[in-house]
């Protein structure tokens, strides 16, 4: 920054989230992008702020429980959040820094987007404004050097599986789908059969969600075919299955990993599980309209597109904020 204000990569950052890691890797792949090394604030909030938020804007200096992390002083240059519990961080930190905070709301905030500096949506969510950036998907972690180093570091586990080495991405039940062993026992028969006609290699990460019940099944189905399912031990080797793939199918629950596996410009078939709502549909019809993706039906054949990024708009937006911020305060 300009005028005796600290350099754009010294500015002060903040990551604030509820702590679920689909949502802080959203905010972190951002800051990350920005050059900056934030520093992760997970909170919970008090009664009555747990249940009204982001309704209930007064008082916030107590709305925060010990449980989580502390929203104190010295304020960031910018905050980065996401989810209804981090809104009144963001609130707090711009009405008690006098403004000088840049505010980043990540996905709708139900509020007014009037209340941030900057608030970036998905395309299938309705929201829009002078202050709201659109982008296709959701903002992540993957980037071309963050796969390279993580295929570095597995290629002694992975270049052993013959290709095509296809990388299955398994969510599991939330607010609008269904993943059960009724579902689970006809996909990995299906997963297994894939193996066999293409004489590959299944690369599968479950997540928290799937479920031990549904895990065991897969082990089960894909024992006699060549296949990785990671166990739940140590990190997950989530970045080096999307770099090692030359298919990537998700689960069709999660924006999140059909956004991170259409960045890597690789076929991405999406896996249909019963349920949605008309926001995840918006968002899939969108996707395999525009080439990204393709509904998996049985069978593989490679497609190319140009790797999905929405990352440089918003970096730009949050630069020129920036900017402007500071020639305000000078």
């Amino acid at each position: 920054m300009d005028n005796g204000m600290p350099t754009f990569s010294q500015a002060k950052c903040w990551v604030v989230t509820d702590g679920k890691i689909g949502m802080e890797n959203q905010c972190l792949g951002l800051a990350v992008a920005l050059g900056l090394a934030p520093a992760v604030k997970r909170v919970k909030l008090r009664f009555p702020w747990s249940v009204l938020a982001p309704y209930l804007k007064g008082g916030l200096d107590s709305a925060f429980s010990p449980e989580g992390d502390p929203m104190v002083p010295p304020w960031p240059d910018l905050l980065i959040a996401t989810g209804r519990q981090s809104i009144p961080a963001s609130l707090l930190a711009k009405r008690a820094s006098g403004g000088k905070t840049f505010t980043v709301q990540l996905q709708d905030p139900v509020i007014s987007p009037a209340n941030f500096d900057l608030v970036v949506v998905p395309q299938h969510d309705a929201l829009r404004g002078p202050n709201v950036s659109v982008t296709r998907g959701a903002l992540h972690r993957v980037t071309p050097a963050v796969l390279q180093t993580e295929a570095e570091k597995l290629a002694p586990l992975f270049s052993t599986f013959k290709p095509p080495r296809i990388a299955v991405l398994i969510g599991g039940t939330n607010a609008v789908y269904k993943l059960t062993s009724k579902e689970m026992i006809p996909l990995a028969a299906q997963l297994a059969q894939l193996a066999k006609t293409t004489g590959g290699s299944l690369l599968v990460t479950p997540s928290r969600r799937t479920g031990d019940d549904n895990v065991a099944i897969l082990k089960e189905a894909l024992r006699d075919v060549p296949s990785y399912i990671w166990d739940g031990q140590g990190p997950n080797p989530y970045f080096a299955l999307l770099a090692h793939a030359d298919f990537i199918m998700p689960t069709c629950d999660s924006v999140n990993m059909v956004t991170e596996a259409c960045s890597t410009g690789k076929p991405v078939y999406v896996i249909d599980l019963p349920g949605g709502s008309d926001k995840f549909r918006r968002f899939h019809a969108m996707m395999q309209k525009d080439g990204y993706t393709r509904a998996f039906k049985g069978e593989l054949v490679a497609y190319s597109y140009p790797p999905l990024d929405d990352m440089g708009t918003v970096v730009g937006l949050i630069r020129e904020g920036l900017r402007r911020q500071d020639r305000r305060s000078t």
